[in-house]
């Protein structure tokens, strides 16, 4: 065996049993941090791999790094979870571009429903939005490529791009008879955290907030406007989730400690052996408000849980469209070549127990007219008799 297959091989022993062996064992030692089932034969890999290198014509292609990640993902992939995937060092970057809040590309949130590539919601004022995709929509092509056995992640690199740059989807809508090919040009992407005013309905005002998604920046932009709000004549409020696809737990957290008591529930995390409660932290200074919250199928994970934290513990009205359901815990575990493993670890739970993941929240107040500015009236009108 040749050196740099000895390299190889070690790697993929460290990688497909996520945390590694002691090289140790590989040269017949006895002991091992995790060791291998004993059913596994690793000849298989490495016949395959020497037939490659014997038989395929564009030899040049043949590039040693992306064959282990090729290998790395395959493994990931055959568990049939959408959101536990591995990235390699872009990928893992383009990841943490966004989550911060800025990056290249359409401007879309994407999640994986029934087998389907489907857009749970394009953010604000971007390209994908002024394109008219909407929530529920589902991706079958991007530039032509179907996306029927793509990871997330391979959506979201075809999607992103240069700014400038086109990208080609074709789109099936429920409404639609046929699906429909859209051109959309890539942007800059600046996701905003919030915006709120100030609605005078029938001679008595009431806060409209609408939080887009939970970022990093969220909890301080939060606080920012909340110290605004408050000096407000007014203790009603419309908190409009829609389209918010998620974000961060800990500032979903900390958002829901502005509107419940201290020490109340926000969200069970399954751990599977164990369950662990996340518990506002205050300050509660909305606790007293009247409030009603508008929900759709583009309001997922981080937004659903603040969604059942109100409605479980204060009752609160949820109001328009059942929820993308998207309920599960992921933990981002990071390598030292600069890539990662997300991993589905748990399952969301709101207070009273109810499973979010899949199943979704179901509106008090079903609102089947889907048109933005419609709902808002209608929670403005509940909110008022409230």
């Amino acid at each position: 065996m040749s050196w740099k297959k000895a390299i190889i091989f070690v790697f993929i022993f460290f990688t497909f049993l996520g945390f590694g062996f002691y090289s140790g064992f590989y040269f017949g030692k006895s002991q091992c941090k995790v060791c291998p089932p004993q059913n596994i034969d690793f000849s298989l890999f490495w016949e395959v791999y020497d037939k490659l290198k014997e038989k395929f014509v564009e030899k040049e292609k043949i590039d040693n790094q992306k064959i282990l990640e090729g290998a790395i993902s395959g493994m990931v992939k055959s568990l049939g979870d959408p959101y536990t995937v591995f990235l390699n060092a872009e990928e893992t970057k383009r990841f943490m571009e966004g989550v911060k809040g800025t990056f290249e590309g359409i401007g879309v949130e994407i999640g994986v429903k029934k087998g389907q590539l489907q857009i749970i919601a394009p953010l604000e004022g971007t390209p994908a939005q002024r394109a008219g995709l909407k929530s529920g929509d589902i991706i079958l092509k991007i530039n032509g490529q179907f996306t029927m056995d793509m990871t997330l992640e391979e959506a979201i690199s075809l999607l992103r791009g240069p700014k400038s740059t086109k990208v080609r989807l074709t789109i099936q809508r429920k409404e639609w008879e046929e699906p429909k090919e859209i051109e959309i040009v890539r942007d800059i992407i600046e996701i905003p955290s919030l915006r709120w005013e100030i609605k005078d309905y029938k001679g008595e005002k009431i806060i409209y907030l609408k939080l887009f998604q939970f970022l990093e920046k969220t909890s301080e932009d939060f606080k920012k406007a909340a110290y605004q709000i408050l000096k407000i004549p007014t203790k009603k409020m419309i908190l409009d989730l829609r389209d918010n696809p998620g974000g961060y737990l800990e500032v979903a957290v900390d958002v829901a400690g502005w509107f419940l008591e201290k020490g109340k529930p926000v969200v069970i995390e399954d751990l599977g052996q164990e369950k662990k409660t996340y518990s506002a932290q205050g300050p509660s200074l909305f606790s007293d408000y009247k409030l009603v919250v508008l929900i759709n199928e583009g309001s997922a994970s981080a937004a659903e849980i603040l969604a059942g934290a109100l409605k479980d513990n204060k009752e609160v009205l949820l109001i328009g469209e059942k929820t993308f359901g998207k309920g599960t815990v992921q933990e981002l575990i990071s390598f030292k070549d600069g890539s990662s493993l997300k991993v589905t670890v748990g399952k969301w739970l709101t207070p009273k127990g109810n499973l979010i993941a899949e199943k979704g929240l179901t509106p008090d107040i079903e609102i089947e007219n889907n048109e933005d500015e419609f709902q808002l009236q209608k929670a403005l009108e509940i909110l008022k008799n409230l």
